[in-house]
């Protein structure tokens, strides 16, 4: 097995470890699985580091529960934060015991901790792979629980966080509602 592949099967085993279900499997390994799946089809090409960010993005989230932090925006940034942090710290442990070097690993480390977002290539491929995640398979039950003023919200926000190439990709690809569509064109 390569490298690549030694440290994909420990993210998934990492993962499988969700005690949280989606569909009938653990959420983190489907979640998993699912940006494994955008990156292949948005970037076919793509270097093991956007594989394995994609693949890791979520290891072991249920570690760090929301609820054991303060209500409001500054509880929930600071659970994003460590959030972030331990998915780096996570992966990072499993490459270096599948062989990769330093550099691989910081350059992973700066993808899942969103560093140079906007400004890093690799760090907004895997922002829009995020993205398309979201809007494929969590946007509708996420539309279904909140209003429309916090859907339209939400569009426009994670529209922003997009590439000006996977903004004009989503619009082609989701068939959106007029309000919803404007969100999204008016990002940036």
């Amino acid at each position: 097995m390569s490298k690549l592949d030694v440290t994909l099967a420990a993210i998934d085993a990492a993962n499988a470890q969700d005690p949280r279900q989606d569909e009938g499997q653990p959420e983190a390994l489907l979640y998993g699985q699912r940006m494994s799946s955008e990156v292949a089809r948005l970037f076919p090409d793509a270097p093991d580091a956007l594989q394995i960010a994609a693949r890791g993005q979520h290891i072991e989230r249920w570690v760090l529960k929301r609820a054991d932090y303060p209500e409001g925006r500054a509880g929930y940034l600071k659970w994003r934060r460590d959030l972030a942090a331990h998915h780096a710290t996570r992966v990072g442990e499993i490459m270096a015991d599948a062989g990769y070097d330093a550099e691989d690993i910081d350059t992973v480390g700066k993808m899942l901790r969103k560093e140079g977002i906007k400004r890093n290539e690799l760090v907004q491929a895997l922002e829009d792979v995020i993205c398309f995640v979201f809007l494929k398979w969590y946007f509708a039950p996420f539309a279904a629980k909140h209003s429309h003023e916090k859907v339209v919200d939400i569009v426009h926000k994670t529209a922003r966080k997009m590439s000006t190439d996977a903004r004009t990709r989503a619009l082609s690809e989701f068939d959106l509602p007029d309000d919803l569509r404007n969100a999204v064109e008016t990002a940036s």
